[in-house]
């Protein structure tokens, strides 16, 4: 049952993780990425998304500090990004992001991309985890090839895979697969940057319920027992995205929005391991 922005999910290991969270891509360092954290954060969210890629751990890290929220009660996730990969690499980059954060340890690291250095990348997640430095692992945009190669070698398996998944792009296959394996699935472009709108679906289902479509839209990926982490700077979309605990979905509403299933990608394809 979905109850608001305190639901959490089981990790394989254990370690609850909120279902709901921040996004931070292409949030600004400085003002931007600090304002929507603060946002945030007032508003309940207890869960933020970066990496290093995104360039602004350090200001998410100047505004956790600066919330008074305390550090045990915030999911922190980061990843590692392609030009960091491999065994020592992936630990040096590990710090790095530790001390733009401004934290002793993560809550979730993550590979970005699957790249051909990935299974020494996964070594230093898994020693990471095994010294606490992380609380959990796991990989983003692993298509289910990329995660039986990953599977064969690794000694922890991945607790956590995030990818693009919307009503657009939902990879059926994709999500059966890491649930029949505990692997949590957590959505990225949750709100199909920005183009909702031009969903029926999803905007007949938000006349129904007096929503908005990216409400509809969030709503239909808890109701499949995905993660979510919708990015905003903006403090009135802040909110409104996490207004979505108090309506649900019908059966026939999940099911016209699941068929609106298009293979759509707003992202790069994962076998081109988000090449940059």
């Amino acid at each position: 049952m979905l109850t608001g922005l305190s639901d959490t999910i089981t990790l394989a290991n254990g370690v609850a993780m909120p279902r709901f969270g921040l996004g931070t891509y292409k949030s600004a360092e400085g003002g931007d990425v600090e304002l929507a954290v603060t946002t945030a954060l007032a508003l309940g969210y207890r869960s933020i998304d970066t990496a290093s890629l995104y360039g602004n751990e350090a200001g998410i890290g100047a505004a956790l500090g600066a919330s008074g929220v305390p550090r045990e009660d915030v999911f922190l996730a980061s990843k590692v990004w392609n030009d960091e990969q491999g065994y020592d690499a992936t630990l040096a980059a590990f710090e790095r992001s530790l001390r733009r954060l401004g934290t002793g340890y993560l809550d979730l690291y993550l590979v970005h991309w699957p790249r051909a250095q990935t299974r020494e990348t996964w070594r230093a997640l898994e020693r990471l985890y095994a010294e606490g430095a992380v609380r959990a692992i796991g990989v983003c945009n692993h298509l289910e090839h990329h995660l039986e190669s990953l599977l064969a070698v690794a000694e922890v398996a991945p607790m956590v895979d995030q990818y693009e998944f919307h009503p657009w792009l939902q990879q059926p296959s994709l999500r059966a697969y890491c649930e029949a394996r505990g692997i949590a699935v957590e959505a990225w472009a949750p709100l199909m940057k920005g183009r909702v709108a031009e969903e029926p679906t999803l905007v007949e289902a938000a006349q129904r319920h007096d929503k908005s479509p990216a409400q509809v839209a969030l709503r239909w990926l808890l109701q499949h027992g995905a993660v979510v982490i919708p990015k905003s700077v903006h403090a009135e979309r802040i909110a409104e995205n996490a207004g979505v605990f108090d309506f649900a979905l019908a059966d026939a509403e999940m099911a016209a929005i699941d068929a609106a299933d298009r293979g759509t990608r707003f992202g790069p394809e994962p076998d081109r391991g988000g090449e940059r």
